[in-house]
């Protein structure tokens, strides 16, 4: 989960390493640093907190080379500390940066000590740069010293490694974690997004599992994981630099969740044909595929499993196709059973994370025959795993707490439901609504965006609270999952949340003057339902916070205080309810003045497991 960023260049490499932690800064930022080689020495900076701080340490003591390698952290083993941030360094001639966790670090450890190495840190890292200096005594080359350690590592990596000896050369390899070369003119960059080397190029190779590359000004080889070379296909990105600003936006977060509206338009465009969903759109085979499948099971983790939970309902619901989820960090330690016909769903917005791509790898091992995956990253290991993909076009997404990747996600996966619900019972004219309802989506965005001012006027409420409940019935359960968590995420306020029909079973028991509770209340076949469990809350003396259909939304209760909502049909609602709920969570936590882009202990692409 954290951020590697480096580069060989004919010019002073440390201003563009410099803005590509910055742009890579959502990975981590307990801890910066960055080494270069000048003169045939390494000279190195590490800072404790974000990028800003290693930044100002250069400014009060510069530091120059035309190769360097950089790091920012999120911290696995060993506490955030100066001394645990990377890079790592041996013998003052090999320096390594790391993205991942090496789960054989102590065996190494103690080996390497007893030859003699001294450790500074408490990080897994220092063991590969302990083992490549040792390698380095009967290596003929930074390469092969390189590809000896790197057999000797299990778990995940992803490496950039320099060498005063060759000190034109940088070394870059990948198992589990993402890395992509940066090609530019007459210099070429390494960085684990491709967001972080956008100012410097818009040409980039994305390595394959198990490649090691050996990059120099002048050359670029790149060695599969049989050692064989290999040529790897240049792919032109077309972000621009600034498409990872923050704008006239005061955070990342809000940016993001006004960005909606496009990146629902994105997701939708050029897969439909005169209103009718084109299977190609899943792969050229997806029409064969989808004939095989007589279930769904969906493998994700957190905000992703939350848009899982609201897919089981609809393809349940309006296709009667039979549908599972599972958080994808728990699936593959229970020996769960499974049918070969089977389609695995998993979800992730970075394509990486490694929970959801062990457990498909897990799932291809009990014999499933299919897959695809939901994705916003394109060329990474889910996407390269699976046999189909449908790609949710939401641009890059910076803040930590998910927005649009969220809502993106929901409309891929209903239009997943009328893909698969074709070959069960989901009929033209119920297809056709369903078209017809997200082509109306952007607009609806739109509306439901327009709450902005009440909501944060609303968030005020919650200055003082430590604690929050959420409900919601049916498709909308997930939906109060998904509030609590950004709020919790954010603000750092405890909220649950819970189906509307639970309360009466325990957590009815936690309602007095002081717990907020939010409640989603659409116009469906659930509100009458609803509408007894919100007086059960009122009737102890709850305050409660309703969003409602702007059709009902009426009470003269002083305890509820209800926003209206746009009339939408309830296929979608589950959508246009996530927007409220974002900015609640945003406005809330703009109030408590935490950092809301970067919440502590949280990093956005979880690569570890």
């Amino acid at each position: 989960m954290c951020g590697i960023v480096a580069g060989v260049a004919q010019r002073n490499v440390v201003p563009i390493l410099i803005e590509g932690l910055k742009r890579l800064e959502y990975r981590g930022y307990d801890s910066a640093g960055l080494a270069v080689i000048s003169d045939q020495q390494i000279f190195r900076k590490r800072e404790l907190g974000k990028v800003k701080g290693l930044e100002a340490l250069i400014a009060e003591d510069p530091i120059e080379g035309t190769i360097g390698i950089a790091h920012t952290r999120w911290a696995t083993h060993g506490k955030p500390s100066t001394r645990n941030a990377h890079p790592h360094i041996s013998v003052d001639k090999v320096a390594v940066v790391h993205n991942g966790i090496i789960e054989n670090h102590e065996q190494l450890r103690s080996s390497l000590k007893s030859d003699g190495y001294e450790f500074t840190s408490e990080t897994d890292t220092e063991v590969i740069v302990h083992k490549i200096a040792e390698q380095l005594k009967t290596s003929d080359s930074l390469f092969s010293a390189v590809k000896t350690t790197i057999a000797s590592l299990h778990g995940a990596y992803a490496l950039g490694v320099v060498y005063t000896e060759e000190p034109n050369t940088l070394i870059a390899c990948r198992k589990g974690s993402p890395l992509v070369i940066g090609v530019g003119i007459g210099e070429y960059f390494i960085a684990s997004d491709i967001a972080a080397l956008l100012p410097v190029t818009q040409r980039f190779i994305f390595l394959k599992e198990g490649d090691i590359a050996v990059i120099k000004i002048d050359s670029l080889q790149i060695f599969d994981e049989s050692g064989e070379l290999v040529e790897r296909p240049i792919t032109e990105s077309q972000l621009k630099a600034d498409s990872v600003d923050k704008g006239e936006y005061r955070h990342y977060m809000l940016k993001e969740i006004y960005e909606q509206p496009w990146a629902v338009s994105e997701t939708l465009e050029g897969r439909f044909i005169n209103h009718r969903l084109q299977e190609t759109s899943f792969g050229h085979n997806a029409t064969e595929i989808f004939d095989q499948i007589k279930s769904v099971l969906i493998l994700a983790c957190g905000t992703s499993y939350h848009s899982g939970l609201v897919a089981r309902y609809w393809f349940e619901e309006l296709a009667r196709v039979p549908c599972s989820i599972e958080v994808a960090s728990e699936f593959r330690y229970r020996n769960p059973v499974i049918s070969p016909d089977t389609l695995v769903v998993t979800i992730s917005q970075s394509g990486e994370t490694a929970d959801t791509l062990a457990a498909l790898q897990e799932a291809k091992r009990l014999g499933v025959k299919h897959s695809l995956v939901i994705c916003n990253a394109p060329e990474s290991s889910l996407v390269r795993e699976s046999d189909l993909v449908l790609m949710t076009r939401a641009g890059p997404e910076i803040g930590v707490a998910s927005t649009k990747a969220f809502t993106t996600q929901l409309v891929a996966l209903l239009m997943l439901v009328m893909a698969i619900g074709r070959r069960f019972s989901l009929s033209d004219s119920l297809e056709q609504q369903i078209v017809s309802e997200l082509f109306g989506l952007p607009g609806n965005i739109e509306k439901a965006l327009q709450l902005d001012s009440s909501i944060e006027t609303l968030s005020q409420r919650f200055a003082d609270k430590h604690n929050a409940l959420f409900l919601g019935r049916g498709t909308h359960y997930p939906i109060a999952m998904e509030g609590a968590l950004k709020l919790k995420e954010i603000s750092y306020i405890h909220a649950e949340a819970y189906p509307a029909g639970e309360l009466k079973h325990g957590p009815l028991a936690l309602i007095d003057a002081e717990m907020p509770v939010v409640t989603v209340a659409p116009n469906n076949s659930l509100l009458e339902k609803l509408k007894s469990n919100i007086q059960e809350v009122s009737a102890r003396g709850g305050q409660l916070i309703v969003f409602m259909d702007e059709s009902l939304a009426d009470s003269d209760d002083e305890n509820v205080t209800i926003e209206k909502m746009p009339s939408v049909n309830e296929i979608i609602s589950p959508i246009i309810y996530t927007i409220p709920l974002q900015l609640l969570s945003y406005h809330v936590a703009v109030l408590k003045g935490t950092d809301v882009d970067q919440p502590r202990n949280l990093a956005k692409s979880v690569t570890v497991e």
